[in-house]
């Protein structure tokens, strides 16, 4: 076949002038016999048809299993390999990436770190059980903080009906709270999540951790939902979820029983919301401590709407160090009911220098496990109430406050 070249120039020609130009060009220059009824240009030239507009298909739902990339799920053989493996391919390949951690068997990983600046947005699907080392010496060298890391990650979805046991139960004889004459050190977060961005979390069973079950630090708009957190009500530092600056928080339909504080908000946090939600045993829920060796912290616009608070240490409980560097405004407590192990149900202690601001109590009944009597304490505590509130509320309203309330309703990112 001769090669033939085609040089063409026109700058009156449409569009489709030249199109029939160039096929009248290759038909009379070729053997190819072409009947007039089936050819059609637009499939030709991957045009659209006329009358009708383009579509583009989505790119279809990848899938990777970790038992393709070797774990054993036994719960004896290490996995971790395996599981780093499956997260670098989805990460680095682009559209919608699930990675499946299939149910019916129980995989042993190591303390991992899986990063972010992903291409793809991953679905995490935890149907299985994943546990940890249970002998802390596996952390021996590494940050004794750290078990499951994520970091960096935007739109990462972690789902699936499974279970993350982080067989603390060593951890916890070890710790100064059981015993005096142990040295006070660190031990690790069974899940954190940190500087990631549009995160959803839900439908996870979370139990016995090394110290905080799951953990959300420098996180933008995270929507937690359907989590269940055990732990026996005597294992030290267990808190259920914890928060630390960052924005736009909002945690759902759950349910918290452990050692510690059943939420705790600390940091620069703000735009957190917390609806129907269990807790206890435990120590409540918490914000703060806060200002620690003069950090600064500031802790705004907090909405705690339906809880049920059962045999805690504290019912809802602000606390913060006498510095000058803590903030706490426009927070508020609304349909809370439950039992308290003590007799203070609500502690609200504030900074002398910056004290507590918009503080707001609506519609609150935490009663005495033991059928005592429960009471508030407030220190540097500003708001005002509102219906019912059991014990009586000890808040200050001066002549200049306005009484504020996280408004109903609103999307997490807008108030």
């Amino acid at each position: 076949m001769k090669n033939l070249g085609l040089i063409l120039y026109c700058s009156s020609c449409s569009t489709w002038n030249i199109i029939v130009f160039i096929c009248s060009f290759m038909l009379m220059h070729s053997n190819v016999v072409v009947h007039a009824e089936s050819f059609e240009f637009d499939s030709l030239l991957q045009l659209p048809k006329s009358g009708s507009s383009a579509r583009i298909r989505p790119r279809a739902k990848q899938v990777l299993s970790v038992s393709d990339f070797g774990a054993k799920g036994d719960g004896y053989h290490n996995d971790t390999r395996a599981f780093e493996n499956a997260w670098n391919v989805a990460c680095s390949s682009p559209g919608r990436i699930r990675i499946v951690i299939p149910a019916g068997y129980t995989y042993l990983v190591h303390p991992v770190e899986l990063g972010g600046h992903c291409k793809s947005k991953i679905t995490l699907m935890i149907s299985g059980t994943i546990v940890a080392p249970k002998n802390p010496n596996v952390w021996d060298g590494l940050n004794p903080r750290k078990w499951l890391y994520f970091h960096e990650v935007k739109h990462l979805h972690v789902v699936g009906g499974g279970t993350i046991n982080g067989m603390g139960q060593q951890w916890w004889a070890r710790s100064c709270k059981r015993k005096k004459t142990n040295p006070c050190r660190h031990a690790p977060t069974a899940l954190t999540f940190h500087k990631c961005k549009d995160l959803k979390v839900h439908d996870l069973m979370l139990v016995n951790s090394q110290q905080m079950h799951i953990a959300f630090t420098s996180c933008l708009r995270v929507m937690v939902s359907n989590l269940k957190v055990i732990a026996p009500s005597t294992s030290p530092n267990t808190d259920g979820i914890h928060i630390s600056s960052s924005h736009g928080v909002e945690v759902k339909n759950s349910v918290v029983r452990t050692g510690d504080d059943c939420v705790s908000i600390v940091g620069n946090t703000s735009r957190v919301q917390i609806r129907n939600f269990v807790c206890g045993p435990g120590h409540g829920i918490s914000i703060g401590s806060l200002g620690k060796s003069n950090s600064w912290a500031q802790v705004r616009n907090v909405l705690v709407d339906g809880a049920f608070i059962s045999n805690t240490e504290n019912g809802v409980r602000i606390k913060t160090w006498q510095t000058l560097a803590v903030k706490v405004d426009n927070i508020s407590y609304v349909h809370i009911k439950g039992t308290s192990a003590v007799e203070e149900a609500i502690r609200f202690a504030c900074s002398d220098s910056l004290t507590c601001e918009g503080l707001y109590l609506e519609d609150i009944q935490l009663v005495s496990k033991t059928r005592g009597i429960t009471k508030s304490f407030c220190w540097e505590a500003y708001g005002s109430s509102s219906g019912l509130v059991q014990p009586a509320p000890c808040l200050t309203c001066s002549d200049g406050f306005i009484k504020q309330k996280v408004p109903y309703g609103l999307p997490i990112g807008s108030f």
